[in-house]
């Protein structure tokens, strides 16, 4: 099996910076695309960010310009640079990945438990 665990969250207040991790375990022949997503209470989960393995990014709106998303394809790992936050990005943030499984060919998709971040005015 698969496992993504996620670090990084917690309380911080307004113009702060937060960095997230997510680092897959296990039966891993490769990832595809890893990814950030978030969940605020009572919301939809969306899009924060996502990157391939190749590197190609793909980033929401609302955090163009504060957020950076990278990955360590050695070690299986993405990360998410959070800056500037406002009290908007609260919510549970979750890891996503696209995992090609050892053995096989298929994708399957992975997500991680969750960790919060709160930003306070």
């Amino acid at each position: 099996q698969v496992q993504l665990v996620e670090s990084g969250g917690g309380a911080v207040q307004a113009g702060g910076s937060l960095r997230l991790s997510c680092a897959a375990s296990g039966n891993i022949r490769s990832i595809n695309v890893m990814g950030w997503y978030r969940q605020a209470p009572g919301k939809q989960r969306d899009l924060v960010a996502t990157i391939t393995n190749r590197g190609t990014i793909n980033y929401a709106d609302s955090v163009k310009g504060r957020f950076t998303i990278s990955r360590d394809n050695a070690k299986n790992t993405v990360y998410l640079q959070m800056n500037s936050l406002n009290p908007e990005d609260t919510a549970v943030y979750y890891c996503n990945a696209d995992v090609i499984r050892i053995p096989g060919t298929s994708l399957f998709d992975y997500w991680g438990q969750g960790t919060q971040v709160t930003v306070s005015s």
